[in-house]
């Protein structure tokens, strides 16, 4: 994958990219991309790693004006629902506390610095002053969709069905007492244990999830109580993570597609809530976000929450944003569960679609058209760089991502030169002023 370029430094597709591609340095380049984006209801901003600070400002200073100018409803990200519920509550005004921070140190499940950082706090400052100048049904909120919350959601159901329906603890408490005699609180030792027991407790969580359903659908509906919005957003997450850690101990793409799927319909279940003209912003890792048909993972029979969008939602307008990078500095971990410490990503191999982003010049913004007839150039798969919260920058030869970038994503963000995220569990370092919260 090498010759992309001649002497030059010019791309062989290089005036079609140009066409496409204008420079960005603050909120105010964004315009074309408020354009592209228009009356779409789904906006899905992805980043290249979970770590870095740039990713988190971008989609900050977009989702500002989606909400300000566009009246989107609601941000929902790749993060736990009991954690972003509780800065859910913090935004809109339902939770008081001292400031972002605190509420967002509470985010305690490895890797933490996804959300427990200070460019997210930032924006829930923001967001919580924006909010207050709002009618109270009208203010924008922040949930999570993913999965892996199992025992944090139990907890949320027992103490949900103590306060409104306790003659309906007993089903939660069921649900407990199996997942105790499988692994007690560790997941991982749960999904040992389905080897032996392969049904698992998926009768006692479908039949939790279920008889909530029963007691909240009366009030979960379109513009219904919060609490019955968690209580049956948790009784979904239990499910799913139950079906998640039982399928992924088995191998294969299964447990990513139940993952995947899961982000969808609880997207879906918030778009219910929000009312008939919700609009949605989703913060995700481009694995998530990219449409995975344009990627080597439809090969593997995977399918993610940006495709998922497009076949269910296109009619409503779908707008997939990645993000790329040259270079840089980011937060990660060695290992799972291993500290976070702030690495170096070694420049972009030779080939890859950030390394072709280089070559234009500094941070740029590219606008695919809606309906594209790329050259046969850019229909050539090249590996765009993807860093999880796992990273060993000395081994990332497998960290590229085969991708057709123009059917991938609707546009691109390009920062040729990132640096690391700022986690709340480390020493602050606020020298940076887009640090501070009304400055995002």
């Amino acid at each position: 994958m090498t010759g992309w370029f001649d002497r030059q430094g010019s791309a062989s597709f290089g005036p079609e990219i140009v066409a496409q591609s204008s420079p960005i340095d603050d909120a105010r380049d964004l315009d074309r991309l408020l354009d592209r984006i228009g009356e779409a209801r789904y906006v899905l901003l992805g980043e290249a790693s979970h770590g870095t600070h740039d990713y988190y400002l971008w989609r900050s200073r977009l989702s500002r004006r989606l909400i300000e100018e566009r009246g989107f409803s609601f941000v929902a990200v790749e993060g736990d629902w009991p954690d972003c519920f509780r800065l859910n509550r913090y935004v809109t005004g339902l939770l008081d506390a001292s400031s972002a921070a605190p509420v967002l140190r509470e985010f305690a499940r490895w890797p933490t610095w996804m959300w427990a950082n200070w460019e997210v706090a930032a924006f829930a400052e923001w967001l919580r002053e924006w909010n207050l100048r709002q009618p109270e049904r009208n203010r924008t909120g922040f949930y999570g969709l993913d999965v892996y919350s199992l025992r944090e959601s139990l907890d949320a159901i027992v103490l949900y069905l103590r306060r409104n329906h306790p003659d309906a603890v007993e089903k939660a408490y069921r649900a407990f007492r199996c997942f105790d005699s499988l692994g007690g609180d560790d997941p991982q030792e749960y999904a040992v244990a389905t080897l032996l027991a392969p049904s698992g407790c998926e009768a006692e969580v479908i039949e939790l999830l279920l008889e909530i359903r029963r007691r909240t659908a009366a009030a979960s509906g379109f513009g219904g109580g919060l609490a019955e919005l968690d209580a049956e957003m948790n009784a979904a997450v239990v499910r799913g993570a139950e079906a998640y850690y039982r399928t992924m101990i088995r191998g294969g793409g299964a447990s990513w597609n139940l993952r995947d799927r899961h982000m969808a319909e609880t997207l879906d279940r918030l778009m219910i809530h929000h009312g008939p003209n919700a609009k949605a912003i989703v913060w995700a890792h481009n694995t998530h976000v990219g449409d995975a048909r344009h990627t080597d993972m439809a090969a593997a029979g995977m399918v993610n929450l940006g495709q998922l969008a497009r076949e269910q939602h296109g009619s409503d307008g779908v707008v997939l944003v990645g993000f790329s990078t040259y270079g840089g500095s980011v937060i990660a971990g060695r290992a799972w569960g291993a500290p976070m410490e702030r690495l170096l990503a070694p420049s972009a191999r030779a080939g890859s679609w950030d390394a072709a982003l280089h070559e234009l010049g500094g941070d740029r913004l590219l606008i695919f058209p809606p309906h594209p007839e790329p050259s046969e150039a850019l229909l050539a798969p090249r590996g765009q760089r993807a860093i999880g919260v796992v990273y060993n920058p000395e081994h990332e030869r497998g960290n590229y991502v085969p991708t057709v970038l123009p059917l991938r994503y609707d546009a691109v963000l390009h920062i040729d030169r990132t640096q690391a995220l700022h986690p709340l569990h480390i020493e602050p370092t606020l020298e940076s002023p887009e640090l501070y919260p009304w400055n995002v």
